[in-house]
């Protein structure tokens, strides 16, 4: 994850609230086995190594190593001690993606959820360039914009509950997420989340707030072919107006 304003509490000292908020074997492993596929089908060359950048807290990276020798980059600390703790036979990295140069290639590249936190056309080039820079000749990168200005939706609101098996008894946590373009003419939004946590039956309400981006579909393909890449589309799985981009390094 990237963010320069302020460093989110989710990502730093109520990191511990993730585990809970997902399941690396539920959604996760349904969009890693996509874009283990997507890679498959549009690679030149055999895929062995996968570089995750903006990996979090690991939860792809613990599907992808079925099929890759995974290395994650986060800016996070906190994210990357659960990356390790959940997989600990991956290689993690602490840098910003827009920026990394780890002195090797990789066979394939994803870069997931992250992205929507570059909030400038440049800074959304500087990531793209990375990937490419990291990419051998022939390899492929997936990246899914979780927001086009096309199909945002003003004021949407998800709520979502804390993955039962992951939490302990004297604990429950509830997850709301807001989204909200103020002005249109920009290439951000705003993405306020919000959690409830009761534990042993006492509330806690804990915010964050970001400035995330928001660019028109041709924004994105315009700027994945400035960094070099021929680039192939598929819709996505939970939000199939949402665009997956399937990146070939030539």
């Amino acid at each position: 994850m990237t963010t320069d304003h302020h460093t989110l509490h989710l990502y730093s000292d109520y990191a511990w609230l993730w585990p809970l908020w997902g399941d690396a074997d539920g959604e996760y492993a349904e969009w890693c086995a996509m874009v283990h596929q997507l890679m498959t089908a549009h690679a030149r060359r055999e895929l062995h190594t996968l570089l995750n950048l903006g990996c979090g807290g690991g939860k792809n990276m613990s599907n992808l190593q079925k099929h890759y020798t995974v290395t994650g980059v986060d800016i996070s600390a906190a994210m990357l001690d659960l990356a390790r703790q959940l997989n600990p036979s991956c290689t993690v990295v602490q840098a910003d993606m827009r920026t990394c140069r780890l002195a090797q290639t990789f066979d394939a590249v994803l870069i997931d959820d992250a992205i929507t936190y570059m909030t400038s056309r440049a800074d959304l080039a500087r990531v793209f360039d990375t990937a490419y820079a990291h990419l051998a000749d022939g390899g492929v990168m997936v990246v899914a914009p979780d927001y086009l200005v096309e199909t945002f939706q003003q004021n949407e609101t998800r709520i979502s509950h804390a993955v039962a098996r992951h939490k302990p008894a004297h604990l429950d946590v509830v997850f709301m997420e807001n989204n909200y373009d103020p002005d249109p003419h920009d290439d951000t939004f705003e993405g306020t989340m919000i959690y409830l946590i009761r534990e042993h039956g006492l509330l806690r309400v804990v915010h964050d707030y970001s400035t995330l981006g928001l660019f028109t579909h041709d924004v994105w393909c315009e700027t994945l072919r400035t960094s070099g890449f021929v680039v192939h589309e598929v819709a996505g799985i939970a939000h199939p107006a949402h665009p997956v981009f399937v990146c070939v390094k030539n």
